[in-house]
């Protein structure tokens, strides 16, 4: 990735960041923190912009930032036009990363912007940042809470080849506070020997600031990755002013690497200045021991015992690095399988033992490596506050979103996959569910309507809920445009939950009126075979009069599970292990005794069971006994017959091929041991196959 793909993607978290602050603002205006953030957003953008060329970009940024500061001092209020501008310009700047030079309908778009934004703000392209030095300086020395780092900035030698510029990054630390810099330029070769492509210079910094870390390491966030940076706290709360001389020079010089115990307790022998002595005779750069006496002359109010920053280091990856990582994981789990097989056979004492490390060590590897692939579903939600602000504004309705559950993990494919089919049904949930302000107060209703997106963990699955308090599905509605469709006949009487699930069928709407949002029946569907395509499941219920809510359920990964490996005939399947309670015997006399009712007694509970023998056509003999592996969906109990359970079995999931598709009740394949592939079975799918009608699954 190049460093311009790493500002834009940089650039999109924090315009991510800008639209939720926004719209937090929106609700709560007087809320200094989202000001801060949105303000350091903007302040961020606009200057990797700078540094990046993309200069028009940093220019019109630089009016919105001008604004916020201008908010931030209490000079300008918040107000829902100027919301509204920062979102639109929020859009447009995500418009303007796509390249350096922006299109002339892009300039148009920046002049409309601006000319908004000077409508609201007469002044905002003549204000000035108020992040200078000096205003810093005096604001530290009027006795605010401060900190004092030490900052070592070495850049990579192709520093200058990669087209970075250190004078920026420099400045950018300048503007949160009084900053002593010193450049080491020990490095630097003789004139015939340089190089005008490489960086020989290093920078050592002490920077007092009314900022914590993370506004100093935002600096750094196009060069983390290739540049040495050593940020240390040295003091938390100190002043510029009666400074106690209690730092040796030579512990500055020892805690920085500069120099040695043994040269500083050789140079303290002598009677002379240990900086003086350090440079003539123990080689240690001027520029070191220069950075070090400035050290000295900031930190001689601190303690002795500096504190350093305790924050958990966050290391970003590319996410096609973790989807390979996981591919690979997953064939070492297929690689272990084939050892346990090969090491059983073999029965050597041995190699069993290495089996077991291996599998161990395995299994802790594919743990970790999910772990690293799971995401708060709550970088799904903060997308959805624009969409819920847009449309409800677009249909005039005054509608509230809430949220519940966003620290429940996902898969990150998962996440990817799931953000269009939300949006299908919370636009859906805004349009045909939420009614007008008047509606709502003639039906008894407050005036403003919710929608509510929950997620919680149930097992080894999330499941996410979209509810809304409108108007409800309308059973009637549904039942008549279903006769019209040919759907089913008017003698038959369908349940109301059968009749709300027609909607997902392609083309079924029973909207009057078609609009821009909604009403040409498309996206239903689409949000049906969306779901199952993530090997999940979507059902909706609901209340005339008072709301209708969707569910779905989803597994936590698409890579690895658990499952119980089974056997039919010769062939072999896999069921998730998350979906099982139990394994029961099945014996001639039971079957002879339930007269083909296929019922079995379960500690006196009859459980329905599906042979899978029959299931999918195996032919031979039947075992005198066989199996059933019972699962449980929602609150029932369901059987599998098989003719033998193996056992658990680390399941790497393969997708079907395209002649598999109209198949329904498998979900994957995985490949076992000795190479052989086994079928992943969709318990879901065959249930409600056995439940509609009983027939043979080829």
């Amino acid at each position: 990735m190049s460093l311009e793909d790493t500002f834009r993607e940089e650039a999109d978290e924090l315009l991510v960041d800008l639209e939720a602050a926004m719209l937090e603002l929106e609700d709560q205006p007087d809320d200094a923190d989202c000001v801060d953030r949105a303000f350091r957003a903007m302040h961020t953008i606009k200057g990797s912009g700078s540094m990046f060329g993309f200069d028009k970009l940093a220019a019109f940024t630089h009016h919105l930032e001008n604004a916020f500061d201008l908010i931030r001092s209490g000079d300008l209020k918040i107000t829902k036009d100027l919301i509204s501008i920062s979102l639109d310009s929020g859009d447009h700047i995500r418009a303007m990363l796509v390249d350096k030079e922006p299109t002339a309908e892009q300039e148009d778009d920046s002049a409309k912007l601006l000319e908004r934004l000077t409508s609201l703000v007469p002044n905002v392209a003549a204000q000035v940042v108020s992040n200078d030095d000096a205003e810093k300086k005096e604001k530290i020395e009027s006795g605010g809470a401060t900190k004092t780092f030490r900052v070592r900035l070495n850049p990579d030698a192709d520093t200058f080849a990669n087209g970075m510029d250190p004078l920026p990054i420099l400045r950018e630390l300048r503007a949160l506070g009084p900053c002593h810099i010193t450049t080491i330029t020990s490095d630097l070769p003789v004139l015939d020997e340089m190089d005008a492509e490489k960086c020989y210079l290093t920078w050592d910094l002490i920077l007092t600031t009314d900022q914590d870390d993370n506004a100093i390491q935002d600096a750094f966030i196009f060069v983390q990755d290739d540049w040495s940076i050593d940020v240390e706290l040295l003091d938390e709360g100190g002043h510029w002013s009666d400074i106690p001389e209690d730092k040796p020079l030579g512990q500055i010089l020892v805690e920085k690497g500069d120099a040695t115990i043994e040269q500083v307790v050789h140079a303290q022998a002598q009677q002379k200045k240990i900086g003086e002595i350090l440079t003539d005779s123990e080689n240690i750069a001027p520029e070191k021991v220069k950075a070090a006496l400035e050290e000295q002359q900031v930190v001689r109010q601190v303690h002795k015992q500096r504190k350093a920053s305790e924050g958990v280091v966050n290391v970003k990856v590319p996410a096609d690095k973790l989807d390979i990582l996981m591919d690979l994981v997953g064939e070492l789990v297929i690689a272990q399988a084939r050892l346990n097989q090969s090491s059983s056979q073999l029965l050597d004492p041995g190699l069993l033992n290495i089996t077991e490390d291996m599998e161990r060590l395995t299994t802790e590897l594919r743990d970790n490596t999910l772990g690293l692939r799971m995401l708060p579903i709550g970088t799904t939600f903060g997308r959805f506050r624009r969409l819920v602000r847009d449309l409800s504004n677009d249909l005039g309705k005054k509608i509230e979103l809430v949220t519940e559950g966003a620290e429940t993990e996902l898969d990150k494919t998962v996440i990817d996959r799931l953000g269009d089919p939300l949006v299908h049904l919370i636009r859906n949930s805004i349009d045909h569910g939420i009614e007008t302000p008047e509606q709502r107060k003639a039906a008894g209703k407050g005036e403003k309507g919710t929608v509510l997106i929950s997620a919680v963990h149930a097992e080894s699955q999330v499941v996410i809920s979209i509810k809304d308090d409108g108007a409800g599905l309308d059973a009637a509605a549904i039942r008549k445009k279903a006769i019209e469709r040919g759907v089913i006949s008017e003698e038959e009487t369908p349940t109301p939950q059968e009749l709300y699930n027609l909607i997902f069928d392609a083309g079924f709407s029973t909207a009057k009126v078609v609009s821009n949002v909604s009403g040409r029946g498309v996206g239903m569907d689409v949000v049906k075979r969306s779901i199952e395509a993530l090997r999940g499941k979507v059902s909706i219920d609901s209340t005339q009069g008072k709301g209708s809510i969707v569910t779905i359920e989803l597994p936590l990964t698409l890579a690895i599970i658990e499952g119980l490996l089974i056997q039919v005939n010769r062939e072999h399947y896999v069921i998730p292990l998350s979906q099982i309670e139990e394994c029961i015997e099945l014996t001639a006399d039971e079957v002879d005794n339930s007269k083909g009712s296929q019922l079995i007694d379960v500690r006196g509970e009859l459980v329905p069971y599906l042979r899978l023998r029959e299931c999918f056509g195996h032919s031979g003999k039947k075992p005198e006994i066989e199996q059933i592996v019972v699962v449980r969906t929602g609150d029932k109990r369901f059987g599998f017959t098989v003719d033998q359970v193996i056992g658990q079995h680390q399941t790497v999931i393969k997708a079907l091929g395209k002649m598999y598709d109209g198949i329904k009740g498998l979900s994957g394949a995985t490949i076992l041991g000795d190479g052989s592939v086994a079928l992943i079975l969709d318990t879901n799918a065959l249930i409600q196959g056995a439940s509609s009608e009983n027939k043979i699954l080829h």
